[in-house]
């Protein structure tokens, strides 16, 4: 059966986890299709919230009455949450669940981000959305979780899983480098896990194409609802991702590849989770760039 949500001429668009790398660019790119409520944990852009207290999340539904909700927000320390199970099942789990039902009573879409950790690595090819999951670390168990609970409520429900994501703020990859080149003359890189970098803008922005569609009637959630691979084009180990960084960068440091098992952590990584983007092409008939053009344009904006 299809609901039809009457969208307002400008919707009000809830955005939960506002100040995170992606939550931050989403505030930008959201702008122009309407109203944007930007919840956080401190509040420092509008509603706080706090995932972790099933009430804060009802009240914010409540208080917001969104045409449309964007969940940006998620526990995305992949160690720590192996000693941390219980935070990191409540904020990327439960609470999706939650968000979910809130949502499907009032048939409200929802986007909400997964990650490539689903998956173990095992594969040996870029991993369809058909592909069966196999996590290895707490943090990929709870965003399954979450991904599954969330498309199970009954909401009208896109999820992105995505990769690698890194972005002018926030911690990543690409910022913690740029800081150790300045600090160091030799590094030490992991060359034997391969992924695709995204980043945090193109992200951003591939969601506000896509709902923008949405709210104008003229994408159904009941047709192309479910869940989409949403990645930087193209493959690279953490190694060549530094190594292209440092190059672009032009700081005096020498880089080594080294394998996983001379870098211990306390949550294990897939060793190849690339993801196929090609559903998502297919339905909504955008490309992601190649992660080399937007690594190029994201380091052009930080300088």
């Amino acid at each position: 059966m299809s609901h039809k949500h009457q969208t307002p001429e400008r919707p009000r668009l809830l955005l939960i986890g506002a100040n995170g790398q992606v939550g931050w660019e989403l505030r930008r790119t959201l702008a122009g299709l309407g109203e944007v409520v930007a919840a956080s944990l401190e509040g420092e852009y509008g509603p706080s919230i706090d995932l972790m207290d099933p009430q804060s999340l009802a009240r914010l539904v409540d208080e917001a009455r969104p045409d449309a909700v964007i969940n940006a927000a998620a526990y995305t320390a992949v160690d720590r949450a192996e000693q941390d199970r219980d935070s990191a099942q409540r904020i990327n789990a439960d609470a999706v669940g939650e968000l979910g039902a809130l949502l499907a009573k009032r048939a409200v879409p929802v986007v909400h981000y997964s990650t490539d950790f689903v998956f173990s690595g095992t594969l040996g090819r870029p991993y369809t959305e058909d592909d069966q999951p196999d996590p290895l670390n707490v943090y990929g168990e709870t965003k399954l979780a979450g991904e599954r609970a969330l498309l199970d409520s009954g909401a009208r429900a896109l999820v992105f899983r995505t990769s690698w994501v890194y972005g002018a703020r926030g911690a990543n990859f690409l910022l913690t480098m740029r800081r150790l080149f300045a600090e160091r003359d030799e590094l030490r890189v992991v060359d034997d896990q391969v992924g695709s970098p995204t980043w945090s803008r193109m992200l951003a922005e591939m969601t506000a194409q896509v709902l923008y569609r949405v709210l104008r009637g003229e994408l159904d959630l009941d047709e192309v609802g479910g869940l989409y691979h949403l990645t930087g084009g193209g493959e690279v180990s953490w190694y060549g991702f530094a190594c292209a960084i440092l190059e672009a960068c032009g700081e005096g440091c020498n880089l080594t590849p080294i394998p996983s098992s001379e870098y211990p952590a306390p949550a294990p990584r897939p060793a190849y989770s690339v993801l196929d983007n090609g559903r998502f092409e297919r339905t909504f008939g955008l490309v992601m760039p190649h992660w080399r053009d937007s690594l190029a344009q994201c380091l052009e904006e930080l300088d």
